[in-house]
């Protein structure tokens, strides 16, 4: 009973989290650990993701038909994981539109790997958060159905976005995206883009900002702390998107960015 107890608790969970409970419970043995893994695949009540992650399946449903909740398993991808870019937009429910594929930050070497219609895809923590150690600024530790998974707060993730725009689904999914957070600690994201140490992302967050610095409540010392930082040159804000140079910031950005123009649809 104590077994499948754990298996009600843990919808998703790691063969690591396996070997703890058993040792808990006075069963040491690697064999008697594979045995079980094993004899519960077979009779359907896990189901193996990948070597080392497993799914619950609760009674009543079959391997093939039990839905698993993607942030969840996304979560458990490596130990390290943290749920970044579009996918912790997705997890706050403010992205504007859905996309199936869960994109999270580690340090270990995962394969990508497609599982019910999602798309797993692990990329590197930014190398100058590495460097400083300081991989989890700005993380938050979240409760799903029971589980603990990290994901970036909303403020890492808007300067997360502007500075791998590739992992946010294009400029104007961006843009839309963030105008849906209500509030944002804007000393927050300013501390963490100055961590990021890159010119052209602190000018990208700068312009944001400034662009939203009455829903915001910014103040003119909110954004001087960005300017400091500015690219010395020109910069695009977008690769190979053309637009207008916004010289205080030596950002070239696009029109559609400059004058909203997709709100002119509503």
């Amino acid at each position: 009973m104590k077994l499948l107890d754990f298996f009600a608790r843990r919808p998703v969970f790691t063969s690591e989290e396996f070997t703890s409970f058993l040792d808990a419970d006075g069963l040491r043995s690697s064999r008697t650990r594979e045995a079980l893994l094993a004899h519960h695949v077979k009779s359907g009540r896990i189901y193996r993701v990948r070597r080392g992650l497993y799914v619950s399946v609760p009674f009543g449903f079959t391997p093939d038909t039990y839905p698993v909740d993607p942030f969840i398993l996304a979560g458990k991808m490596s130990t390290d994981a943290v749920l970044a870019y579009h996918s912790a937009l997705q997890f706050f429910g403010k992205a504007h539109s859905v996309r199936e594929e869960m994109i999270f930050l580690t340090g270990q070497a995962i394969r990508r790997m497609t599982f019910r219609g999602y798309e797993y895809r692990g990329v590197a923590f930014p190398k100058p958060l590495v460097d400083k150690k300081q991989e989890l600024f700005a993380v938050n530790v979240v409760e799903r159905t029971g589980i603990a998974i990290k994901v970036t707060s909303l403020e890492r993730t808007l300067a997360d976005l502007l500075d791998r725009p590739v992992f946010g689904g294009g400029w104007e999914e961006i843009w839309r995206s963030l105008d849906a957070v209500e509030f944002f600690d804007i000393d927050k994201i300013i501390d963490y883009t100055r961590l990021l140490g890159n010119a052209t992302t602190a000018a990208k967050v700068g312009f944001y900002l400034e662009q939203h610095r009455n829903e915001l409540m910014l103040e003119d010392k909110h954004l001087s702390r960005l300017h400091e930082y500015c690219p010395k040159q020109p910069t695009y804000m977008f690769r190979n998107v053309r637009g207008r140079l916004v010289k205080k910031w030596n950002l070239v950005v696009s029109e559609q960015i400059l004058d909203r123009s997709w709100e002119e649809t509503y």
